[in-house]
């Protein structure tokens, strides 16, 4: 087998360190296990997103530091932006671990993926999520996740995703692997798919009104989408991240801010 650089996992961020303090997740964090992400660059890898479509590109030019400047390039259907994406233009270091991570796995297939998963992962992973930043964005990829929780099945795995017709495709798979639990995230190209499979969902929501309106719990600390025995509910997240100014997400997340409602991911997202 050719050699292959590491991936770069994180350490948990504000909102992710709350899993800590969920009894239901003790389990998965016995012994000093911690919890991790794998982030790839957003919008980049995310073959089916629509509503919430950002990347980070290139401008061509230099920082003064000698970074790439970036700049953010909403989709042309974007209706809130990723807060990931723009985590990637504020933050160099966030950008090149994304990009290594994205360039490292795309050039892979099945074999090769899962072995830099396994042989990347730390010791004292606990709980990992697929993906603070970015999605499945091949059919493989998908599947080598699916066998990294399977080869460590004392591990709980968990993700947010768009890239639905994945997970249809290896339904049979996932039903059984219970440390491997899947969101789909609504507002992507495929989400017929959450009506026509019952896939459990998670829906952005600009206001705690919203949420009450369409009957869902709003999750504030990762817990609705990380805790096993809970895969089968729907819920929402409240909106976040930088918002293009004067469009309706930017104004919801002023008055989220205004009222102080707890909402976003602090910036210490990243190590």
């Amino acid at each position: 087998m050719i050699a292959m650089e590491k991936l770069q996992f994180s350490n948990a961020n504000a909102k992710l360190e709350e899993l800590y303090n969920v009894p239901e997740l003790e389990v998965w964090l016995a012994d000093g296990r911690k919890v991790y992400s794998l982030d790839l660059l957003s919008g980049h890898s995310c073959p089916f997103a629509k509503d919430c479509l950002s990347k980070a590109t290139p401008t061509g030019e230099l920082t003064k530091a000698g970074n790439p400047r970036l700049k953010i390039v909403d989709g042309p259907e974007t209706e809130f932006r990723c807060f990931s994406a723009s985590q990637e233009v504020l933050l160099p270091n966030v950008y090149k671990r994304r990009k290594h991570n994205f360039d490292t796995l795309r050039g892979l297939h099945l074999n090769d993926m899962t072995h830099v998963l396994n042989q990347s992962m730390p010791k004292d992973l606990g709980i990992l999520r697929f993906h603070v930043g970015g999605d499945f964005f091949n059919h493989d990829y998908f599947f080598a996740a699916l066998v990294l929780a399977m080869m460590h099945q004392d591990r709980l795995f968990y993700a947010y995703t768009k890239s639905l017709r994945y997970w249809v495709k290896y339904r049979e798979w996932t039903d059984q692997i219970e440390n491997f639990i899947l969101t789909a995230s609504r507002g992507g190209r495929d989400d017929h798919l959450i009506d026509e499979h019952n896939l459990r969902e998670s829906v952005v929501v600009f206001s705690e009104d919203e949420a009450y309106e369409r009957g869902l719990e709003i999750d504030h600390n990762d817990s609705h989408a990380a805790v096993p025995d809970w895969e089968y509910n729907d819920f929402a997240l409240l909106i976040h991240g930088t918002q293009p100014k004067g469009s309706e997400a930017a104004e919801a997340l002023k008055l989220l801010k205004k009222n102080k409602v707890k909402h976003s991911y602090s910036r210490k997202v990243v190590t």
